[in-house]
């Protein structure tokens, strides 16, 4: 006889989701399309630019590991709240760095505002935390695409603030902080509940070294990993390189548009193609449209190069992190999840940390061009999408007994 699961609260909890995805999420996209433009204009190296975008990320990776531990022992809702929390003190404190026009200061709110970046990376977790076996995927995959609107909706309000005052780019910086304040409410309204504290005779779980070396533990995270920095690596450079191939700032907004609707626009079916087709098929696929990605960013530096790279990079990176991301979920217990899940998240805005640094160096210090650059960003790709493949293929060879 058949099991009847009940996914009435999970369902509400990935409504909520989605919705803070869309509202709070919307000021990623603001940040990353002014963020390196913003650098620029304030750093006294070109090579530096990018510096306000790896902040926000070390920033994220940091705080990755406290914010889960929180999680574990008070509940997502604390979590999420103090993730708004920094949002708000970043876009306060880069507005004042603007004003200021003191590069330092302005370093300090990207910084603050990675602790909204790791906060937001911990929605896909809470989505799967009442979501049944088989709603699980599903529950991923729609709380990703509730970044469709985000992507709509933040480089549009770029265009709108980023010089609607004085001082460029800080009207940017205070629509960031009225999305943190507005949209922290949402939280009010989640229903998932607070882990219980564990008894002495409860199951420990594995160790982070067990659990890291675990095969398909292991993979997940690599794989996560690099679908995130490649993502970040190129997106960094990418407004970088329009405007200094002649074209205008609106430009790169749009690209940033249609980029970031890419990343989430699938997700609406991702899950079910995960629950149809394994979710090491889907990994594959998003890690060979990176690749794909690289190639057209390769052909060229007209306009349409641009917008086919970015939503090749975009769909690469649904694919794979979306599926990741439910690889890992599926592997570790609940009397893991804080450990494993900040440990997950530390490596991979670890990875994303070094690639937003490297991304200026590669766009503003290779060649002398922007064009030069450009490519150098793009041929950086190769070798970890090789990481990441080979060692996909490797889980998938070994005995099934194995990799579990």
């Amino acid at each position: 006889m058949s099991t009847v699961v009940d996914d009435t609260r999970a369902r509400r909890t990935v409504f909520i989701l989605v919705l803070a995805q869309a509202f709070l999420g919307a000021q990623m996209p603001m940040i990353f399309t002014i963020g390196g433009l913003a650098g620029q204009s304030l750093a006294s190296n070109l090579c530096f630019a990018t510096l306000p975008i790896s902040l926000i990320v070390l920033g994220s990776m940091l705080s990755a590991t406290p914010i889960s531990n929180i999680m574990q022992k008070y509940g997502r809702r604390v979590g999420f709240l103090l993730g708004a929390l920094g949002g708000a003190l970043g876009g306060a404190i880069g507005a004042y760095g603007l004003y200021l026009s003191s590069f330092p200061v302005f370093l300090l709110g990207s910084f603050m505002t990675g602790i909204y970046m790791s906060a937001q990376g911990f929605y896909r977790f809470a989505a799967a935390d009442t979501a049944s076996d088989a709603f699980r995927p599903k529950a991923i995959s729609y709380v990703m695409a509730g970044g469709l609107l985000s992507a709509i909706v933040g480089p549009q309000l770029v265009k709108v603030t980023s010089d609607a005052m004085i001082v460029p780019f800080m009207g940017t910086y205070f629509g960031v902080i009225a999305l943190n304040v507005v949209g922290s409410l949402l939280f009010l309204f989640i229903d998932i509940p607070t882990p219980e504290a564990p008894t002495e005779d409860a199951p420990k779980g594995r160790s982070r070294w067990e659990l890291i070396t675990t095969p398909r533990i292991a993979v997940a995270v690599i794989c996560a990993m690099v679908s995130y920095a490649l993502m970040n690596l190129v997106m960094t450079s990418t407004p970088l390189a329009v405007v200094g191939c002649g074209f205008e700032q609106n430009d790169a907004a749009d690209v940033v548009t249609a980029h970031v609707l890419a990343m989430f626009a699938p997700s609406f079916f991702t899950g079910h193609l995960i629950a149809r087709f394994g979710v090491e098929k889907i990994l594959a696929l998003g890690l060979l449209i990176l690749a794909g990605a690289g190639a057209v960013a390769l052909q060229g530096v007209e306009l349409e190069n641009f917008f086919i790279a970015l939503i090749l990079l975009g769909l690469g990176w649904n694919f794979g992190f979306i599926g990741a991301t439910t690889m890992l979920a599926g592997a570790h217990e609940p009397s893991e999840r804080g450990r494993m899940q900040g440990m997950n998240d530390f490596i991979v805005f670890g990875g994303v940390t070094v690639a937003s640094l490297a991304s200026g160096g590669l766009m503003n210090c290779s060649g002398g061009s922007a064009v030069a650059g450009w490519t150098s960003v793009n041929l950086a790709m190769a070798p970890f999408l090789m990481l990441a493949g080979g060692a996909l293929i490797w889980l998938v060879l070994r005995p099934q007994e194995e990799t579990a």
